[in-house]
């Protein structure tokens, strides 16, 4: 008999993009107050694990063409990539810069080479967790 998961996958539907648009928020919020790289990635990987759950490996692979493996590897080289150009410029690894731009919508808006190393971790923290979940559940 097929198991009746109606109610699960109504409720992933909804928590998903409740999860994910959170997720994006402390992503976002990470210079100024507590979240940033990891705790965004980490939560976005819940919600992506959330859905593997939901509805099954090979639904969600069919749309969620991601390689995670691949992903984390890009998150580590762009993060190491944004300490190694301040090392070019003669400053200390890792040192941050930031400017302000005029955006046409948003005003004046700062922009931090932070947000890149933020945005390096967290592909890092996805692919690395969701990749952990898939590996587990393959040996069942």
């Amino acid at each position: 008999m097929k198991p009746n998961d109606v109610i699960l996958k109504s409720v992933t539907r909804v928590a998903a993009v409740i999860i994910l648009t959170f997720s994006i928020y402390l992503f976002m919020n990470g210079h100024h107050h507590p979240g940033g790289g990891f705790i965004g990635g980490l939560s976005m990987a819940s919600a992506i694990v959330l859905l593997y759950l939901s509805f099954g490996i090979e639904k969600v692979r069919e749309n969620i063409r991601v390689d995670f493996k691949k992903l984390s590897a890009i998150g580590v080289l762009i993060a190491i990539g944004t300490g190694t150009v301040s090392v070019v410029f003669g400053k200390p690894f890792l040192t941050q810069t930031f400017g302000h731009v005029d955006l046409p919508i948003f005003g004046d808006t700062e922009l931090a080479s932070a947000l890149i190393f933020d945005t390096g971790v967290a592909l890092a923290v996805i692919g690395t967790a969701v990749n952990i979940i898939l590996s587990i559940s393959e040996d069942r």
